[in-house]
């Protein structure tokens, strides 16, 4: 119990008991009340000189026996009531919303309050009556908040059917709620689910809504947003932390089970509820669009609403206060973007949504982060981008770029693609050899009754080329022509042959160098007798 409430209490039965049918002693009533005899003839005087006797009147507040009691008395003609009349109560409600600026005290506004009114409250009863004028209002907003600073997000407990007009199945619509608690302005939209994409696109709608971007966010710990639910160190969804960084917002989750954290938040869900949906309840909606609408028209009209505590609406307290402190939002909206991390495959690729995308062969086995966005596919490593693709629905294919492959498989994969093409690529790769060799490679396909089955000859013949100069196979190929032998087996022999049949080369013998320890042949020659 504060100060002020004891005070009244104590004064209270201090003239209950100084009252005719009980009448005490001012030391009886003050070793019942726990209190100096002296407090007791001081709350005695000051009760006579404001006209006060037991019992007070049943209309008379606590607040009201506090200010007639301890009434300041000062020197002139006036009597105490007349001088309770006169003395100024400031504009609590404003003194408020001041508190809710950027740097404002309620030191400062007293000090302001004092040079406008020097016969004003001392600090002590200025603070005192604004606790307790504070305390009337709903426990929402007994805490100050600074313009601009939270953004509280949550989802509504209630939902909303959605009725399926071509088959009369009936869904359930959630909805979306976000407010900025210095003013109250809040966003409520309709979502066919409360999945990660729809959770993030609310919050981007609400800032788009807002149109400006404050510093923290506060959601609740759900799964779609939230990986470890740890108050001092949170793990942020990847995707989640993605979309924060792109509008520079600090993600601060409140606590398991402590809704009091987020109580902006709670209150108008409970407001949503009350005047939104409620009057909704025995609509139907056959569209989400359509849900979303009606709930947009009763939102405006809430949000237009004067308050009873503060007399100004949550429209006008945000133009005063929220807008004028809200950062500007970057220049192009987020984009979805789902981030997960993948493990690169043996054979380097990743999979997504059951899709496979290549990376270079070379980060086989790293750890990699995708950015999947509606169109692109985007492959990080340690920050740096290494692959981006254009995204595929085909569950279970592979989206592969030649750059990515080893030399090898390259080859391997324009082999294939050679066999559902035709002869023509074994040609041209022929040609890369010589003009004898495509015209070799031509003769085989011709000899053929179907082309094809001149392919596996043809590849042969590519695979020489790889072991032998281009003048030895351009040159053989030229009289496998001539001799009309036209096969890939007939132009392996005759390169074998032909390197059975080349001349050894002899290489002549180099003198050897002077040394002191060699011995000439002169050495071993027989000597005369």
């Amino acid at each position: 119990m504060s100060q002020s409430r004891l005070s009244v209490h104590k004064i209270r039965e201090v003239l209950r008991l100084h009252a005719e049918d009980v009448s005490l002693s001012n030391r009886a009533i003050a070793r019942a009340c726990n209190i100096a005899p002296s407090t007791v003839g001081e709350y005695l005087r000051r009760a006579k000189d404001a006209g006060l006797a037991w019992p007070l009147p049943e209309n008379l507040s606590e607040e009201e026996l506090f200010d007639r009691i301890f009434a300041e008395i000062h020197e002139g003609p006036w009597s105490p009531g007349a001088r309770r009349q006169l003395q100024r109560i400031p504009d609590w409600s404003f003194i408020h919303q001041e508190l809710k600026r950027r740097g404002v005290t309620l030191k400062l506004l007293w000090q302001e309050d004092r040079q406008a009114y020097p016969d004003g409250y001392q600090y002590s009863q200025f603070c005192e009556r604004y606790r307790r004028w504070a305390y009337a209002l709903d426990v929402t907003m007994r805490i100050p908040h600074r313009g601009g600073e939270e953004v509280e997000v949550d989802y509504a407990g209630a939902t909303i059917e959605i009725v399926n007009p071509a088959t009369g199945e009936i869904t359930r619509a959630y909805v979306f709620v976000a407010v900025l608690p210095a003013s109250g302005y809040f966003y409520v939209e309709v979502q066919p689910e409360c999945t990660l994409p729809h959770w993030i696109g609310g919050n981007v709608r609400a800032l788009e809504f807002f149109g400006g971007v404050p510093r923290i966010l506060i959601p609740d710990n759900l799964k779609t947003g939230v990986k470890r639910p740890e108050f001092y160190e949170p793990d942020i969804n990847p995707t989640f932390q993605y979309f924060a960084e792109h509008y520079g917002l600090v993600v601060l989750p409140t606590r398991i089970h402590h809704p009091q954290d987020k109580a902006h938040a709670e209150n108008t869900v409970q407001q949503v509820t009350r005047w939104i949906l409620a009057p909704l309840r025995n609509r139907k909606f056959f569209s989400v669009a359509e849900a979303n609408q009606a709930v947009n028209v009763l939102a405006k009209a809430v949000r237009n609403r004067p308050m009873k505590q503060l007399g100004k609406s949550r429209r006008e307290l945000f133009v005063e206060i929220d807008q004028p402190a809200l950062r500007p939002l970057p220049e192009r909206p987020y984009a979805y973007t789902e981030i997960k991390l993948a493990k690169v495959h043996i054979d380097y690729h990743v999979e997504y949504d059951r899709h496979h995308y290549s990376v270079l062969y070379t980060l086989r086995g790293e750890q990699l982060e995708i950015r999947a966005g509606e169109h692109v596919i985007q492959l990080f490593f340690k920050r740096n981008l290494v692959a981006t693709h254009v995204r595929s629905r085909l569950r279970g294919g592979f989206t592969t770029l030649p750059e990515h492959m080893p030399s090898q498989h390259r080859f391997v994969q324009e082999v294939l693609r050679s066999t559902r093409n035709g002869p023509s690529w074994v040609v041209e790769r022929a040609g890369r050899i010589g003009p004898q060799t495509a015209a070799f490679v031509q003769a085989i396909f011709a000899a053929r009754k179907y082309p094809e089955q001149g392919i596996r000859s043809g590849l042969g013949v590519l695979s020489l080329g790889r072991k032998y100069p281009a003048e030895r196979i351009e040159r053989a190929c030229s009289r496998m022509v001539s001799l009309n032998r036209l096969g890939c087996r007939h132009l392996k022999q005759y390169l074998e042959r032909e390197d059975l049949s080349s001349p050894p080369i002899l290489v002549s013998p180099q003198p050897m160098p002077p040394h002191a320890n060699l011995r000439g042949p002169e050495s071993f020659h027989a000597k005369g007798g």
